[in-house]
């Protein structure tokens, strides 16, 4: 007669400390196990913030329930292909055998395997064939950010079918479950005093908690506002200020057109994050930055931009290339700058040398930018800081001052925590850019970006707000993004607070020099920004003359060089563009 993997393992289980100790494990690993083993549920949910070691305190239920004999097979489930094999690794390291590789072809993993690591989606193809292995044996499942069992009803309905018979469900999840109201497989809910369904963890372990105990990394936000510039879909010109308090439509497209890599405001801000990253590796030698991009045509765009400041090509993560995972493994052993990554680098991937980050996508669920930070907080030793940038954008404002906050999943709720969340159509934009690339002027009444600029806005740590609007490259900035790398969190809100004096104490002296000079001081502006305001303003009025004869932009601009002499827009000289603009004042 055979023997069963959990006689296999006892008595001597490697690298397995003895029930009821603490060696190998965190404070809130030990003292959620012992929970678990009090009451030794069927279904247990553990939600614990990203970083704090969920994984960890998974394999060591799972070997305890092997060593005891309550459970002889495993199957872990996972949101992506990377995770798989990163579980088997981590299985592999406490003496477990998980088969990532396992298809669903296959009908059955192989004996010499404890069990399995597969995808939702995986399980949702083949229910059935997952049911008979849960009903194969003793099987613990490990449901591994649970909420994505909710990404689909079919998807539900497939985890529900396929785990029902197991022995054990241990869930797992890092993040505010859903922003939706799609209930999760075996998550309990109960009514809170409003009547509304919200999920029950059997043991949390929140951002907050985890901070104070060193368990992660402080996060510092540096906010980055600026003007933005856009021509509308009905053919219209508009100009807003990121951040300003406008319409959601209007913040949208806003949004929009400051991520759009021919603008001024990305390159600004990558630099400004590059210029950061060097500070952090004064302590860190090998701390990484990563840009998380919306679609594929920006990835690659952004990863131009930071070749041509760093003079090294950045590590280019997308989700639909075979040698994605490889390349995320790559990175997170290496010590190069960046990487540039199409969300799928959001949630479970470990590189925990990440310190920099720049949030360059266009969710503001709190579900999805939970995940996005939970990439940066992972620690190593104490001292170690994220420091994350993001557009001033409201929505994305509310969630980094309260990312400490403890959130359940609520069904039957018509609002969202009052969080409104301004989630731009990532087929629209993936569609959007293809056509720009291919041909910038092939619709002429497509949405468009015409210009950004970037300004350094505030820094928002632990709820408090710091600094104030800068230009970028000016010493403001720069005594933010050169705060160093190893801080412990006490320290840093002290320095904030001492740089925001700084910045005061400054703008107080220049304006004392303004008052003894007899009135304001002004400095001749840059170059750059003199072009950028003609340009701005001839455009305007292109499109007043546009929106009143009809005639396309394009014919107007070819009219007004064949009128004044001069080159193309983006070559013309700071004259040429304003002789331009003073005959469409006489002529319109």
């Amino acid at each position: 007669m055979g023997t069963s993997a959990a006689e296999n393992l006892s008595p001597a289980f490697p690298e397995r400390a003895a029930r009821g100790t603490a060696d190998k494990l965190r404070a809130w690993q030990q003292e959620a196990l012992d929970a678990y083993l009090a009451r030794g549920p069927r279904d247990f949910l553990a939600a614990a913030t990203p970083g704090a070691g969920k994984t960890t305190f998974a394999l060591r239920i799972a070997t305890e329930l092997l060593a005891s004999g309550a459970i002889n097979r495993i199957t872990v489930v996972a949101p992506t292909e990377h995770l798989k094999t990163q579980w088997a690794d981590a299985a592999h390291r406490v003496g477990i055998r998980l088969d990532p590789n396992f298809k669903n072809a296959y009908g059955s993993a192989g004996r010499h395997f404890h069990g399995v690591a597969v995808t939702y989606a995986q399980v949702a193809t083949r229910a059935s064939l997952h049911r008979s292995i849960t009903e194969g044996g003793r099987t613990l499942v490990i449901l591994d950010e649970v909420h994505h069992g909710g990404d689909a009803l079919s998807w539900g309905d497939a985890i529900r079918e396929a785990f029902e018979p197991a022995t054990r469900r241990l869930s797992l999840t890092g993040t505010p479950f859903r922003s939706d109201t799609s209930p999760i497989p075996f998550v309990t809910y109960h009514p809170d005093e409003n009547g509304i369904r919200t999920s029950h963890a059997d043991y949390s372990y929140g951002y907050g908690r985890a901070l104070a105990d060193g368990v992660v990394r402080p996060v510092i936000f540096l906010s980055y506002a600026g003007r933005m510039r856009w021509r509308t879909r009905s053919g219209d010109e508009m100009e807003a200020q990121l951040g300003q308090g406008d319409t959601k439509d209007v913040t949208a497209q806003a949004w929009r057109t400051a991520l759009d890599p021919e603008g001024d405001w990305m390159p600004s801000v990558l630099k400004a994050a590059n210029t950061r990253l060097t500070e952090v590796r004064q302590g860190v030698p090998d701390a990484g930055g990563l840009v998380i991009a919306t679609d594929h045509y920006t990835a690659r765009a952004y990863a131009d931009i930071l070749h041509k400041v760093t003079g090294e090509k950045p590590t280019v993560v997308l989700s639909d290339e075979k040698e994605a995972n490889e390349r995320i493994a790559s990175f997170s052993a290496g010590s190069s700058r960046w990487m540039v990554a199409v969300r799928m680098v959001s949630e479970g991937v470990d590189v925990p040398r990440l310190g920099v980050g720049v949030y360059a996508t266009s969710s503001s669920t709190p579900l999805f930018f939970a995940q996005a930070i939970g990439r940066f907080v992972r620690t190593r030793r104490r001292g170690e800081t994220a420091s994350i940038f993001l557009p001033n954008v409201p929505a994305l404002m509310a969630l980094a001052t309260t990312m400490e906050l403890e959130r359940d999943h609520a069904l039957d709720r018509e609002d969202r925590d009052g969080l409104e969340e301004i989630t731009l159509d990532d087929d629209a934009l993936d569609e959007a850019n293809r056509t720009e690339s291919a041909s910038a002027d092939a619709d002429l009444f497509d949405f468009k970006a015409l210009a950004s600029d970037a300004s350094f806005d505030r820094v928002l740590y632990d709820g408090g707000e710091f600094g104030f609007s800068a230009e970028v490259g000016s010493l403001e900035e720069l005594d933010f993004l050169g705060l160093p790398g190893l801080l412990e969190p006490d320290q840093v809100r002290e320095l904030l607070q001492a740089r925001q004096a700084r910045q005061s104490k400054r703008s107080e002296g220049r304006k004392r020099v303004a008052e003894a000079l007899g009135g304001e001081l002004h400095e001749p502006p840059a170059l750059h920004r003199t072009l950028k305001e003609q340009r701005r303003l001839l455009n305007s009025l292109v499109g007043m003359r546009a929106k009143r004869t009809g005639e396309p932009h394009a014919q107007i601009h070819a009219e007004l060089r064949r009128s004044v002499g001069g080159p193309a827009v983006p070559q013309a000289s700071v004259a040429q563009l304003q002789a331009r603009i003073e005959l469409l004042r006489r002529t319109n």
